[in-house]
């Protein structure tokens, strides 16, 4: 601001300030002058600011509940939100195509097989936070994006045609007495991927696939719709068992409506790999764009995510488990659920597994 001043006054009429009348009046003219100019140029420092204060994220997580995130971020920071809604492929597509003028600074999505894909785009920069770092488990985040709530990948029974203990590992799953028993969502799905590539890090790929072979083979109809068809195909008696993430239970858990009560009533729901590697859990996650524009608000809003109170809002919100996992939970159908013993596979390896969990599925017919 004060070297606009000073050029400006430097091209004013030179002659004496101070000569009498006139010289005062030149003076009155020559100090409004300049007043007028510290207010344009503060003017203009405050437009500066205003721009700053924005954050343009691209969000592929579509959950209506995530709004009270947005809004408590800018009331807290001032940091207004920009938010350009799509699905995984198109955003991915388009901050690509948008190059280094892309607008973008964070993109925000579910699994790691779909942040992995991002990353392998060269799309994101390193993450550099204390904060990150000090409040995220190490096996939830890599260098370049981070996990900020997990869901289970359950087994969900009905408790009429299938017994407890039948369901106790996903390979289970694969095992002859389940015969047209399993409804399940297509093997490309990345939450079947992501559990694949988990299963391919502790068994193998000989391993994986046959077991892929075991379950299709017990199939009781072609894959179709998502986990909820899957859980509302299991209470009806069209199935006896299937694999769902954890929070579509937990969403029929807290629905109002008889017909969801129904369903939850029917089912039974195990935690897979209790006494082996654990439940198999994917993420959602976020990385920061690598052309950001506004790099140190796109840093405020993933140290916002992994905050006590943001943490609640997605187990309260949306019925994930908060990745850091000190955070008080109050959300009543988790609670339900009961504590589990987590895979705690690091995300990165469990991302670079997606792409042979998919040929494996493809060779096994599960598609």
């Amino acid at each position: 601001m004060i070297p606009v001043i000073f050029a400006v006054m430097s091209r004013v009429n030179p002659r004496p300030l101070f000569n009498g009348h006139q010289g005062n009046c030149h003076m009155a003219r020559l100090t409004s002058r300049v007043a007028a100019l510290t207010l344009i140029a503060l003017a203009c420092q405050g437009t500066a600011h205003a721009a700053d204060a924005v954050l343009n994220i691209y969000p592929a997580r579509h959950y209506q509940t995530d709004e009270a995130l947005y809004n408590d971020f800018t009331k807290q920071t001032g940091i207004k939100i920009n938010r350009l809604d799509g699905k995984e492929d198109e955003l991915l597509e388009r901050i690509k195509n948008e190059g280094a003028n892309s607008p973008a600074d964070i993109l925000i999505t579910v699994d790691a097989a779909r942040l992995e894909i991002a990353d392998s785009l060269g799309l994101f920069q390193p993450i550099q936070s204390k904060v990150l770092n000090a409040r995220i488990p190490a096996h939830l985040r890599t260098p370049t994006w981070v996990a900020f709530s997990t869901r289970a990948r359950v087994i969900a029974y009905n408790k009429n045609a299938v017994k407890a203990e039948w369901v106790q590992t996903y390979a289970d799953l694969a095992n002859p007495r389940l015969k047209d028993q399993v409804c399940v969502r297509s093997g490309s799905h990345p939450y079947n991927l992501s559990l694949g590539a988990a299963m391919i890090a502790h068994e193998g790929e000989a391993k994986t696939e046959n077991w892929a072979r075991g379950l299709v083979a017990n199939f009781a109809r072609a894959p179709k719709g998502g986990d909820t068809d899957q859980l509302k195909a299991v209470a009806a008696g069209e199935c006896g068992v299937t694999i769902s993430n954890s929070y579509y239970l937990a969403r029929l858990m807290r629905s109002t409506k008889p017909e969801d009560r129904k369903v939850v009533e029917s089912l039974g729901v195990a935690w897979p790999n209790q006494k082996s590697w654990g439940t198999h859990i994917n993420i959602s996650g976020a990385g920061i764009i690598k052309t950001a524009p506004n790099r140190d608000a796109a840093i405020k809003f993933l140290e916002y995510l992994s905050s006590d109170k943001a943490q609640a809002y997605f187990a309260d919100g949306n019925n994930e488990w908060p990745a850091v996992s000190a955070v008080k939970i109050d959300n009543p159908a988790l609670k339900a659920l009961g504590t589990f013993k987590p895979d705690t596979l690091p995300v990165g390896d469990l991302a670079r597994n997606a792409a042979k969990a998919q040929k494996a599925f493809d060779r096994a017919g599960w598609r």
